[in-house]
This record gives C-alpha cells, structure tokens and sequence, in this order.
C-alpha cells in the first residue's frame, strides 16, 4: 500500500503518472492545450508586428522632423497605439497665455508633422488630440477653469487639422485634462513649460474600421 503523504495525491491516484508508465489521458488533452495557445499567441505577435508597420513608419517620420524643428516631446508606440507629446520649451510657444488660439509656431509645427498622421487616419486610425495646462488658475472672460482652457486648446488644434490639414473628421477627437495630468511637478517655471503640452494619440485601428473600409 502506498504512503499518502499530508496534502498529497497518492501515488496510486489515477491522475500520478508513475515513472515508467504512460501519462494520464488528460495530461495528453492538457499538453495540446498549452501548445495550441503558443501558437494562438505567435500568430498574435506576428499579426501585430505586421499591422504595425504602418505605425512605425509614422513614428520614424514624426521623430524626424520634431528634431529637425527643434521640438521639445517624444514620440512613443505602446500596445494601444501611437502617443505624440509636444511641450513648450524656449521659444516653442503653441498658444498665448489665457488663449486657445493656435501660435504662428504651433501651425508650423503642425504643417510638418501630420502629413505623416494623415495616412494613418484615412487608413482608420483613430487621433485623439490632449490639452494639458500647468496649475495657474485660470479666469478671464473666455474660461474659468485650465479644464476648459485645455479643451479649447485641443478643439482649436483638431479644427486646424480638419480645416488646414485635410484630416478625416470622423477619426479626429479632443479632449483637456487641465492641469491635473502633469508629467512633473509644477514647482518651477521650465516644469510648469514641460507640463503645458499637446499630446496626440493615435490609436490603433478596430476590426470595424476595416470592414468598413472593405464594403
């Protein structure tokens, strides 16, 4: 008789598979299991790395031309998409103090930088425009909050993009957090410039947008 060990399985359980002898049926359904989900997940990863492509051009040719223009920001590809972060820095002034108007400058650096979006978005790539303040309080006769401020912001910078840039609307969004998503701490007047920012996101496309795009 076989010893049965506290919190063990007997070695005489039909589910121990002893040395020399054939493994249990289920461990077989088991094992083909697990290898089945390897190759679900290779096949994942090389249909993600394929659909990429595109998203990495992008990303190559935004890089580019932010560090030809000398603009301050990062370009970044995660599992959700594409993120664009612009931040004031010296004289890189997007808009004027307590105003939403696009600067000269901001529309020269959009003019070089969303050609390279375009085609992401006739494609069906979703972009998202962030408004983001430092934490000055804000009230004047146009907004009463950085919230509203940074939405006028980002609105003012999709308009632009539609109007003067020829993006698709209907794959165009804006949204403004204010200052309540800082990258640093406002305690300094170069990090509050680092915390006034645009961010674009663009996202990655839905199984929809490509049956749309096919009928």
């Amino acid at each position: 008789m076989s010893k049965k060990l506290k919190n063990m399985i007997s070695t005489s359980d039909p589910r121990v598979c002893m040395i020399g002898h054939p493994a249990p049926a289920w461990l077989v359904n088991y094992a083909d299991l697990m290898t089945e989900l390897v190759c679900f997940f290779i096949v994942l990863y090389a249909l993600s790395a394929a659909l990429s492509k595109d998203v990495q051009k992008a990303k190559k040719d935004v890089e580019e031309k932010m560090k030809q223009d000398n603009v301050a920001g990062e370009v970044k590809v995660t599992k959700d998409g594409m993120t664009i972060t612009l931040e004031e820095n010296g004289e890189n002034v997007f808009f004027e103090s307590g105003k939403a108007e696009l600067s000269p400058r901001m529309e020269e650096i959009l003019a070089k930088i969303i050609p390279a979006l375009r085609k992401l978005a006739v494609e069906g790539h979703d972009i998202v425009v962030e408004g983001h303040t430092d934490d000055i309080p804000i009230h004047n006769a146009q907004f009463s909050s950085n919230w509203e401020l940074s939405t006028a912001r980002a609105t003012a910078v999709v308009q632009h993009m539609i109007r003067g840039l020829a993006m698709p609307p209907a794959h165009m969004a804006a949204i403004g957090y204010g200052e309540f998503h800082p990258l640093v701490a406002n305690d300094t007047d170069e990090h509050r410039a680092k915390n006034r920012r645009v961010v674009f996101l663009v996202k990655n496309k839905s199984p929809e947008s490509d049956k749309g795009r096919r009928k």
